[in-house]
Order: structure tokens, then sequence, then C-alpha cells
């Protein structure tokens, strides 16, 4: 680079950090777009949308002439008088009016008080200490933060009014009765039980939410239920939700963790992390999870190494894989694609992967690092079909074609450009330096390029070369002008050169 940009002006030269500069300012702009995804809900966000849309209601508190449909589990476990209050009044849909000793509360701030045992949060305007302070010592204190009521609720399985049922049956989610059976006729022998809480499962997730809804629509026809506090059995069949994955699960819906520690794993041998995090990731998809779903995908791009990159970009571009996770796996390809070309990785590689990197203005790798990348990508690929061509002596040792060895010359070049087709157009040959590079120079020979670069085709070579790198605006420039990589060691160059240009002008002025 050094030796391409001394033949060249001072203006040319800050022509080309323009380049490289506009290309920095893109390349930031293209990484955030990558990292952007919707967020997922917060618990105390999803429960303020259940205390507003009143969905799963399980009674109904009468004050100052309003009703307030609630949730028995929540304010049970936020607060000790409604605790006392509900104990008095059990059973399913229970209307129970209410009268507090403390004066000035209306019917607006009693809702708003529901609503901070559902957040934890209480909004600025209704922040009357005095009052407050009242009303703390009537309902038996002021309530713990959000996250430790939840977790006492996980921990305990008090008020649940639902068990999920993790089966190795071959059926769907569904309830029962509060037998031993559901209503598909699976046995509860065998299989794992987790006491919940049909409001917090409903608030979490969209899934479960359609399905309480349901359900709690056929208890209502039910006579015999009326008044009952049965729990409601919600069966997981083992092949879409594996019982080992149900700590997990239900950590992730009542606390917002994504845990794998929790898993329950074999003694010896069974999935790794990363592969209980991609399955946990499409059960959070199957359940309308988004926390445990980018959950999962934080913690498969924290496990993300070179030994696991070649998986991980296999499972983020099948339909059931994460694309965002794809987009971080391939910037990370992309970025050290240098070290990547000189080891094992490289060759792990599918050609739509490389297709991914070798698009990319930002690839950071010299375009003779590059070509030589591609050229041993597509070697392996070759001898890898003459393996497959020719059965192998003798089962369970290396291949014949392997031992025996393959050298360069034994290979076809017809079928090498046929594998090397979709890749070689995506290495910018203009910017291969040095010019006469080796391998640029046999690559020709062999016929594998499509195109040769344009300074072998005649002309003022130097001139040419300059112009591939530089766009002009004489509209008289000799050769192509092709969009340069930012990688970052030439533009770096670039920029010292600039400077050393700039000082020469100056002294010389």
């Amino acid at each position: 680079m050094r030796e391409l940009l001394s033949g060249c002006s001072l203006a040319e030269v800050s022509a080309l950090c323009e380049q490289y500069e506009a290309l920095a300012a893109l390349k930031d702009l293209s990484v955030q777009a990558d990292l952007a995804r919707p967020p997922a809900s917060a618990k105390k966000h999803d429960l303020a949308a259940l205390f507003e849309t009143r969905v799963a209601a399980d009674v109904e508190l009468v004050y100052a002439g309003a009703c307030f449909p609630a949730h028995r589990a929540i304010l049970a476990a936020r607060c000790p008088y409604f605790r006392q209050v509900l104990g008095r009044f059990p059973g399913h849909g229970a209307r129970i009016g209410l009268e507090l000793r403390t004066p000035g509360v209306d019917a607006a701030l009693f809702g708003a008080l529901l609503k901070l045992l559902y957040t934890g949060e209480l909004a600025p305007h209704q922040h009357d200490r005095p009052l407050l302070g009242r009303l703390a010592d009537e309902f038996g204190g002021a309530p713990n933060p959000l996250e430790q009521d939840l977790r006492y609720l996980l921990e305990t399985g008090d008020f649940a009014d639902a068990m999920l049922v993790f089966t190795k049956g071959n059926g769907s989610s569904s309830s029962s009765s509060s037998s031993g059976h559901s209503e598909y006729g699976f046995s509860s022998l065998g299989t794992l039980e987790r006491p919940c809480h049909k409001a917090v499962l409903a608030a979490r997730s969209p899934f479960f939410k359609n399905l309480v809804q349901r359900r709690n629509r056929g208890e209502e026809l039910q006579p015999e239920r009326a008044g009952l506090n049965l729990a409601t059995r919600i069966v997981l069949d083992e092949s879409v939700i594996p019982q080992r994955f149900s700590s997990v699960l239900l950590h992730a819906v009542y606390l917002d963790e994504v845990n794998l520690a929790l898993v329950c794993r074999p003694l010896e041998g069974g999935p790794t992390s990363l592969e209980d995090a991609m399955e946990l990731y499409q059960i959070g998809r199957f359940l309308e999870l988004d926390i445990l779903s980018q959950g999962c995908e934080d913690l498969i791009l924290e496990m993300l190494t070179p030994n696991n990159l070649a998986t991980v970009l296999a499972w983020g571009a099948r339909p059931y894989g994460s694309a965002w996770v794809y987009r971080q796996a391939v910037n990370y390809l992309r970025d050290e694609f240098q070290p990547f070309s000189q080891s094992p990785v490289l060759l792990q590689l599918s050609a739509e992967h490389l297709r991914e990197a070798l698009s990319s203005d930002f690839l950071q790798a010299s375009e003779h690092e590059v070509l030589q990348a591609v050229l041993k990508w597509g070697e392996h690929q070759l001898v890898r079909r003459m393996e497959d061509r020719e059965p192998n002596l003798l089962s369970h040792t290396a291949h014949s074609v392997a031992r025996k060895g393959v050298k360069k010359r034994d290979l076809s070049d017809v079928e090498l450009r046929e594998i090397l087709s979709p890749l070689l157009p995506l290495v910018r040959m203009d910017h291969v330096l040095p010019a006469n590079a080796e391998t640029l120079a046999h690559a020709v020979r062999r016929g594998l390029l499509p195109t040769p670069p344009s300074h072998m085709l005649g002309g003022d070579r130097d001139a040419v070369r300059i112009h591939a790198w530089i766009r002009s605006t004489s509209g008289c420039a000799q050769g192509v002008w092709i969009r340069p990589r930012l990688f970052m060691p030439y533009y770096e160059e670039a920029k010292a050169v600039s400077l050393i240009f700039s000082q020469l002008a100056t002294s010389n002025f």
C-alpha cells in the first residue's frame, strides 16, 4: 500500500482517505443496524399489561363503587392485607367488597395502589407520602421488590393455581381435571409437575395466555368446579419442551433470567451448553416468550468461538435459527477473517457463509489474503469431491486419497473454476497487492479468474492501478474504479501518507 501511494498526488491520497472515512461511518451504521432487535418486554411491563387488560382475572375487588378484576396469586404474594382478605373468600371468581380505615383513598388511588403491586412502581403525581405511610400501615407494610415476591412464588409454589406437567407422552399442550390423568389420557407417572400461576404465565407469554383463557372458559361451563381452587394442569410434550429445561423456562417467566446452569444434565455425554441454548431459543419462539429467546441469543453470542463459528452460522441460517445471531456471527467472521483464513476454521465454512463475508466492504483482510483463502478453500472442496468419487479402500481409516496426498497439478482447474465461480467474482482483483503477486499470476495462468485485473490488460499500468483505488473526478481516468474495502491497516497507512504529504507541502510552501 505504501508503494502504491508513493506514486499518488496529495489530492489522490486525500480522496482515498475521504473514501475510507465514508466507509468507516457506514460501518458504524451497519453494526448498529445488525445489533438492532425489538426489546423483549420485562416482567413489570407484562404484569402492568395484565392488570390493565384483566386477562385471567380470578377475583373482583369492589371499592368506592368501582370494580377491579385482579389476580389472587399476585395480590396474596405482594400484600399481607390482601392475603388475609382473600383467605376469607376462597374460590375462583369471588366478588369482594372492601372498605379501608385510611381516609382520603378514592377509587383512582385504590386502582393505582393495585397497579403498584403488579409493577413495583407508583406514578409520580400519586406520591402523597403521609397518606401512603398510613396505607402502608393498614396494608401490612410497603411491598417488597417485585422480583423478590416473584421469586417467592416460583420457589415455594404458594397460591399456585396451575400445574405445568412435563410428560414423555406424545400429546400437545392441554389441561385436565385435578386427577392423575390429562384429558388426552396421559398418566402423571413418569412426568415432572411444577406448580405455577396462571396470571404470571398469561402475562409473559401469548401462547400461555391463549391457553389459560380457553381453559378458564371451559372451567366456567363445569358447575362442579364453581367455587373450588383446582389447579389447571397444562401438559407439555417432552418432544417439544423437554423436562430438563423446566427450571430454565420458569426462571425466565418469573425472573427474566436465562440460566443454563439450571439445565438438568446427564452425568456423561449429552448436549453441549451451546446446543441447549439453541434448543431453548426455539422453545422461546414456540411459547412466544421473547425474554427466553433473546436471553438465549445473548448466551449463544457469548459462547461464540472460532471452533463453533461454522456450527453457529449453519444454525442461524436455518428457518428455525436466529437471524440476529446469524448477523453477529457473520460480522465476527468478517472482523476476524485474516486469522481465520490461516486456520482450519476456513475449511469448515460453507460457500454461502464465505459469500456473506466476501460481499462486505468491511472484510478485515488484504485482497491478496482473500484470494489465497478462496483458492485454499476451493482446493479443499475439490479434494473432498475426489474422495466422494473414489471409494475408501479400508474402512475406519483415513481416506486413500488423503493418504496418498494430492498435489496441485493433480487438481482439475476446470472443476476448481466451477467450484469457485460463486466466490472469485467477489474478490477485488484490482486491489491485490503487490500487483505482481505470484498467487494472482498463477490463478490467471490456470484460467481460474473470470476476468484478469485491469492492470494486466495493457495501458499505463501504474495509472490503471491507482485509478482502481481512487475515484477520479476528471472523467478521463484510465481503468475502472472499484470501491476499496475498509481494511484498517490500509486505512491507517493512507492517513499516515496523507499526513506526510501535507507536512511536505507545508514545508515547501
